[in-house]
């Protein structure tokens, strides 16, 4: 079982819906601590809250994260630099990796298992493609930061660059993620569906997708 990215509240979120000695794996996208700051939280339950010493947890990330973070010597975390193109296994997930159109190594992620796949955004501008993920996503949780009227002020998608981008890569079911605060909920979801041609979903705290 895979965390994707660790940010602000993942821990604690994390720890409603199961043991966190479940994990198998965590993938961080890249070095801005907004997707990554909660992996201090996870390293201090795998210190001290675990009942028996465990196999310390495979942590994949692009260059630098685990330096920026400040646990690349933790004893309970096996740190795993991953780079563009690049595919690995979990347990039985199988993980490739794409560089996106923000800071230096920002990787999205395809993951495959139990015959169903789905693709991960990560942070990202409009001049990386999300066929680059592939054309046979069953959900892509995807980006969209701001509305239109924001598009070129930073690297990262509005709701309808999310959506057409989607739609070119002939998603089957779109979930944004990554909505900027002051951004209405419903204002985004419009613009995206309207490119994307189809029903959009956005991702919440505590909110269940299944594949």
């Amino acid at each position: 079982m895979l965390l994707l990215d660790a940010g602000p509240g993942s821990f604690a979120n994390l720890q409603l819906r199961m043991d966190p000695a479940r994990l198998t794996g965590v993938v961080l996208s890249h070095v801005h601590p907004d997707h990554w700051s909660d992996l201090q939280g996870l390293a201090t339950h795998g210190r001290f809250a675990q009942a028996t010493p465990r196999t310390p947890l495979a942590v994949l990330a692009p260059d630098g994260v685990a330096r920026r973070s400040g646990l690349e010597t933790s004893p309970v975390l096996a740190w795993h630099t991953v780079s563009d193109g690049q595919v690995v296994t979990v347990g039985d997930i199988s993980c490739r990796f794409h560089r996106t159109d923000h800071v230096r190594d920002t990787l999205a992620v395809r993951i495959e298992g139990g015959g169903r796949v789905l693709g991960y955004s990560a942070d990202t501008g409009p001049a990386w493609s999300l066929t680059e993920l592939g054309t046979d996503l069953d959900l892509l949780l995807c980006e969209a930061t701001y509305t239109a009227a924001f598009e070129g002020t930073a690297d990262h998608l509005s709701g309808r660059q999310a959506g057409l981008q989607a739609r070119r890569a002939d998603i089957r079911r779109l979930v944004l993620t990554h909505r900027w605060p002051t951004v209405d909920a419903g204002t985004l979801a419009a613009e995206a569906e309207a490119a994307f041609g189809g029903a959009v979903e956005q991702a919440a705290i505590g909110k269940e997708f299944r594949l």
